[in-house]
């Protein structure tokens, strides 16, 4: 029997008087292969079965090279065979081997996206993670000073970091500062950094040979921000094109990993030197299910050379492995689905998610997510607990505080001083005297820090404003004692008694703050708006005071004061 490959591929293909087999496969070689070098270049999609961009890309493809095999109908004609009888015949048409190769990837993407889903596997969802309860006391220790916790959001970072960036001509007419901020630990201090950009494609040109010479450091709890120039500038970033381009590259280092482009942070080693961080992803429920980190690609923008680590591999200088946002889904997973998906639509019960934003906390040389849990089903806007969640690991703790939720606590402080028209930020947690407390910033309209605000997390009408972080934890002290709150921690406060030889009444930030010279060589301060009776200190009056200390040397905070004789 022989066999014709030319007849055979006819058969399959369709036959035609104008253009022969031979050049449309030439023909669909052509466009296919350049089809899929250009799309793959330009939209760099992981070639990976487990992931949903790797069929959308293949159905292009596929439809690529099926192009030179469509035929498109001319309707009907008439045929005469050899005996002389007429039949009629549609002329055209797709060809259903190109059908059935188009609809396979479409098949895969719908099949998959349903076996994936929660509704079939709920509980494979909410046992992606454990949650471990922990106690609030042990884990938080109590404080006078919070250094680490990154108070200021990332919006006002970037204000700090522009600011700093435009002092400086040579770099500013270049570069442009990236807004994407990573929260790191830095020293055990909490730090936010951000590497510089190609301020544009000329930009780029004029300068790619020179690299990015440097990065922005902002210390959050400061609220300062310094340039940094780096030992070796980086030649692979995100602003960069064609080879420099940082996704181009790592997708053709890695071709078959899936990693979301916009989780990539920016770090800085103990030592200073910058790198990448790029968590890549993989299903741990069916086809494309329930995506969890997997390993972690640490990239050096200087060189482009790169090591890929296991997650529990993870060099412990990394901070950001799990971005905020998985580790908030990861945990609404557990929270609603561990009941079984109809109990997360139709009863509820047990049904507990987290916050809609997170804060950041540093413990033990480890970043962490902090968000308040609520329950499911109630719109109390209150908390029944509230979670914390490594950056880097994975781990999770619950803590059982039922309380306010951030947001109740925000408009709380923002009510405080409602007249300034300043915005709180996302809250984070403290231990103050026991207490559960809120603690935020407040910002003006641009951005800028202007106040602290401390929020008693279990009666949210104890807020306390300061100017600085230690007058207003100074000024929550207070307000808890007025409240009559049975403080269960250590007291900082001091007591003494001095005579007053000269009062000074300054308006700090909008703020009327009383200071008050003593015959100790000392300077106790108070602040009008929360302590009236202070005008009526005057020299030479002989004062009981309890004072906290402040951030300056021999200046005191009042926390409470009143006349001896």
């Amino acid at each position: 029997m022989n066999f014709n490959l030319s007849e055979f591929l006819e058969k399959i293909f369709g036959g035609g008087k104008e253009k022969s087999l031979r050049t449309r496969i030439i023909t669909s070689l052509i466009i296919g292969v350049l089809t899929a070098a250009i799309i793959f270049y330009l939209f760099l999609p992981p070639i990976n079965i487990f992931a949903e961009g790797f069929w959308i890309y293949l159905l292009v493809v596929i439809l690529a090279f099926s192009i030179p095999f469509f035929k498109f109908s001319d309707g009907q004609v008439s045929i005469t065979d050899r005996n002389g009888k007429i039949s009629k015949k549609i002329v055209g048409g797709t060809n259903k081997w190109i059908v059935i190769a188009l609809l396979v990837p479409i098949a895969v993407l719908a099949i998959g996206s349903i076996i994936s889903s929660p509704i079939f596997n709920a509980r494979r969802y909410a046992s992606i993670i454990e949650v471990k309860e922990s106690d609030f006391a042990a884990d938080l220790p109590e404080t006078s000073e919070v250094t680490n916790i990154a108070l200021m959001d990332t919006d006002s970072a970037r204000i700090l970091g522009n600011r700093t960036l435009g002092s400086l001509s040579h770099v500013v007419s270049q570069y442009t500062v990236s807004p994407q901020y990573t929260q790191i630990n830095y020293k055990n201090t909490p730090k936010k950094v951000t590497n510089l950009e190609y301020d544009g494609f000329f930009k780029w040109i004029g300068n790619r040979e020179n690299g990015i010479p440097g990065m922005v450091v902002v210390d959050p709890v400061k609220s300062s921000a310094e340039y940094v120039e780096l030992a070796e500038p980086m030649h692979y970033v995100e602003s960069g094109y064609f080879g420099d381009d940082l996704i181009r590259k790592l997708r053709f280092a890695y071709p078959t990993k899936i990693f979301d482009y916009e989780s990539i942070s920016f770090e800085i080693d103990d030592e200073g030197n910058p790198y990448y961080i790029v968590s890549c992803y993989k299903p741990r429920v069916a086809l494309f299910g329930a995506r969890d980190v997997s390993e972690v690609i640490i990239f050096d923008p200087t060189d482009a050379s790169s090591e890929i680590y296991d997650v529990k591999d993870t060099p412990s200088w990394v901070d950001i492995v799990y971005d905020g946002y998985l580790a908030t889904e990861k945990y609404n997973w557990h929270g609603t689905l561990s009941g079984g998906y109809i109990n997360s639509i139709i009863g509820n019960v047990g049904c507990k998610m987290a916050t809609d934003d997170f804060g950041y906390i540093v413990i033990d040389d480890d970043v962490w997510y902090f968000t308040g849990v609520t329950s499911a089903v109630s719109d109390d806007k209150s908390n029944i607990g509230f979670i914390l969640s490594n950056a880097r690991t994975g781990e999770y703790k619950f803590y059982s505080v039922i309380g306010a939720e951030e947001h109740s606590a925000m408009d709380a402080a923002e009510g405080e001083i409602q007249e300034k028209g300043y915005v709180a930020s996302f809250p984070s947690l403290v231990n103050v005297l026991g207490q559960p407390t809120y603690i935020m910033v407040l910002k003006n309209n641009a951005g800028i820090v202007e106040r602290y605000a401390l929020v008693n997390v279990q009666n949210y009408s104890l807020v306390a404003i300061g100017t600085t972080q230690a007058e207003a934890m100074a000024e929550y002290k207070k307000v808890l004692k007025q409240g009559n709150i049975d403080v269960g921690g250590s007291d900082d406060t001091q007591e003494t008694t001095v005579t007053i030889k000269d009062v000074e009444i300054v308006m700090l930030s909008g703020v009327a703050t009383v200071y008050l010279k003593a015959d100790d060589g000392c300077v106790y301060k108070g602040f009008l708006e929360s302590d009236e009776a202070l005008i009526l200190i005057e020299p030479e009056s002989k004062l009981k005071i309890n004072y906290t200390d402040s951030d300056i040397d021999k200046i005191f905070i009042i926390s409470s004061w009143e006349f001896s004789e």
